[in-house]
């Protein structure tokens, strides 16, 4: 069954009972309104102005992919690969095409690819997840939000303040570890590095079983910013051998190719595991998830689909999907 049948199913079978994935359903659902009400009835238009499969009909898909901040090369490999399954499935209806548009940007983001979209967590001892991004991206929110929903899952989580001479930074993450049931170690205007080092001290001798560690966002002077960050990976595998377990880069999704720029900066100066999409809700350009993957090879992780701390939800490419195009279904 292909994926697009798949998704028809879902749209069909849709229970009224509350269940767990009906709510991440809904969730994808509200979170990607915005992209799908622009996107979606955009390419609706484009079915009823050209019944035909044409150059044109190519011309006006690429642009409308492109405005949605799919990516100009994730487009054109899309477009390459939607021409040659034309030609060998002899399609002349462009209506027939949904289907197969559906289908091609899933495999163009699986790709067979072995790249997890899960955390790897430890197996003994604490997980260790360092989080980096430009400031106002929302990571302190981001970490707030993962805490809250590791403390539900039992976990005994700590913060630690990385992000040391930014004004009011220590305090914010201080505000969000009480909210969250949290342990915390900060200190203000301290090197960053010794700030860890101590936290995750305090996090081994309170049997801690997930530590976030927050970070400076200034990339404007980029080898500053790499030297911290390898002085803190240092610190951290020194304590805590094969920590980080994660490294992931925060980005704010209503920036759009500014924040697959910023993907390509820090990926140059660390090594990042995962992306974290925040304000996924606030966009028309939901199309940024697919052109980070294919311009950086970084699984997202998480994306935040409102503000209540339980609108960060686990990144699922099917659901994804679902959300983008539920109105053709």
């Amino acid at each position: 069954m292909g994926l697009f049948s798949k998704l028809k199913n879902l749209v069909s079978n849709k229970k009224e009972t509350n269940t767990e994935e009906e709510k991440k359903l809904d969730l994808y659902d509200s979170g990607l309104e915005k992209t799908r009400e622009s996107f979606v009835s955009k390419l609706n238009i484009l079915g009823h102005t050209f019944t035909s499969v044409s150059e044109e009909y190519y011309e006006e898909l690429e642009n409308l992919l492109i405005m949605a901040d799919i990516g100009v090369n994730t487009v054109a490999k899309f477009m390459d690969r939607l021409r040659k399954r034309v030609k060998e499935e002899h399609i002349t209806d462009t209506a027939y095409l949904n289907e197969i548009i559906i289908d091609e940007l899933f495999i163009i983001y699986v790709n067979n690819s072995y790249l997890s979209d899960k955390i790897n967590f430890a197996k003994e001892g604490p997980t260790v997840l360092l989080f980096v991004g430009v400031n106002g991206v929302g990571k302190t929110t981001t970490i707030g939000k993962l805490a809250s929903k590791f403390h539900k899952d039992g976990k005994k989580v700590m913060m630690i303040a990385g992000d040391t001479f930014r004004a009011g930074a220590t305090e914010q993450l201080k505000e969000w570890a009480d909210r969250t049931n949290s342990l915390f170690y900060g200190k203000e205007n301290a090197d960053p590095a010794s700030v860890v080092f101590d936290g995750l001290k305090e996090a081994k001798e309170e049997n801690v079983d997930i530590v976030l560690i927050d970070t400076a966002g200034r990339l404007q002077n980029k080898v500053n910013l790499m030297n911290e960050l390898d002085k803190i990976n240092r610190v951290i595998a020194k304590f805590i051998p094969e920590a980080p377990h994660e490294t992931l880069l925060v980005i704010d999704a209503t920036t759009g190719q500014n924040g697959i720029s910023q993907a390509v900066a820090f990926k140059e100066i660390t090594n990042i595991t995962g992306i974290v999409l925040t304000k996924l809700d606030g966009t028309a350009k939901g199309g940024i998830v697919l052109a980070i993957k294919e311009e950086v090879n970084i699984p997202v992780k998480y994306i935040g689909l409102g503000e209540k701390e339980s609108d960060l939800e686990t990144f699922d490419i099917e659901k994804y999907i679902y959300g983008l195009f539920k109105d053709l279904l």
